[in-house]
């Protein structure tokens, strides 16, 4: 089995922050989903260490939540080697206050959610010029963009070069739907370009209901490794949205037999060599 680190690491303590994303969402709505939990439901799964990606916690609170998880990494046993921590590019009222309070946090990356906000956000000269601090702090940047959206990612990635641009969920291809064209397109764009890495991660909840198995994902995977290939892929949980298809022991399984067709060292590169490398974690 291959040793992985696990770089999207989402928990919830709703007594620390808001997650109104949740709601309408049954299985996630108002239920807490701590470190205890990940650490019981991915025994076995040779986790070496993990990434606590930000919750998308409500605007208010993502500095909180950061704080909150920091104290938490702290702990004895709790496997968290970094954050990953929100930020808001698009304004320089308190960015850098931010990014120096994040290194005394163990935040070792950022992202601002861009799925759900306007298109025109990433555009900006504000936000772009914010994201190169970034990169010369060397932070990665974690890009979660909708398949629509790519192109903005491609533009964002081409005006921030030397900002390493992370994208998660495999650019978060519409599996169930099957038109793919359009994310085939944008991946192989994002990929020619030497700034950008692919993150193996949430494709499972992408999935028709019953039918969030290996199969289903395959031609997906198969894809992003054709463009990016294993040294410019790195591996996440996406949990506790994971639940949303079969949890995470089930992708934990499906995630080895997706490895399983490499060679040991490309395995290894997805795995947890080059999470290691770009969040520098030794």
């Amino acid at each position: 089995m291959v040793k992985l680190i696990d770089t999207h690491q989402h928990l919830i303590y709703p007594e620390a922050a808001g997650y109104g994303w949740t709601d309408g969402i049954e299985t996630l709505a108002h239920k807490p989903f701590p470190l205890e939990r990940y650490a019981e439901l991915s025994a076995g799964g040779e986790i070496a260490g993990t990434l606590f990606m930000e919750t998308g916690v409500d605007d208010a609170d993502y500095q909180a939540e950061a704080r909150f998880v920091s104290d938490l990494a702290k702990g004895a046993g709790s496997g968290i080697l970094g954050l990953i921590a929100s930020c808001r590019p698009e304004t320089d009222d308190g960015f850098d206050a931010w990014l120096e309070e994040c290194e005394g946090l163990g935040v070792v990356g950022f992202r601002r959610i861009l799925h759900v906000m306007p298109d025109e956000l990433s555009t900006t000269d504000t936000f772009r010029r914010n994201l190169r601090k970034l990169g010369r702090r060397g932070k990665p940047f974690d890009l979660c963009m909708l398949p629509k959206q790519l192109p903005l990612g491609l533009e964002l990635a081409q005006h921030c070069d030397n900002t390493t641009i992370i994208l998660n969920h495999c650019g978060v291809p519409d599996i169930a739907g099957g038109e793919p064209e359009e994310w085939r397109k944008a991946i192989a764009a994002l990929a020619a370009l030497p700034n950008t890495y692919c993150k193996l991660s949430g494709l499972l909840a992408y999935c028709a209901p019953e039918q969030a198995n290996q199969q289903a994902i395959q031609p997906y995977v198969d894809h992003v490794l054709e463009n990016f290939g294993p040294s410019r892929m790195v591996w996440g949980s996406d949990w506790p949205v994971v639940e949303l298809a079969n949890g995470l022991p089930d992708w934990l399984a499906v995630t080895q037999s997706l490895l399983a067709g490499l060679s040991k060292n490309e395995a290894a590169s997805i795995g947890h060599d080059t999470a290691s490398r770009l969040y520098g974690l030794g």
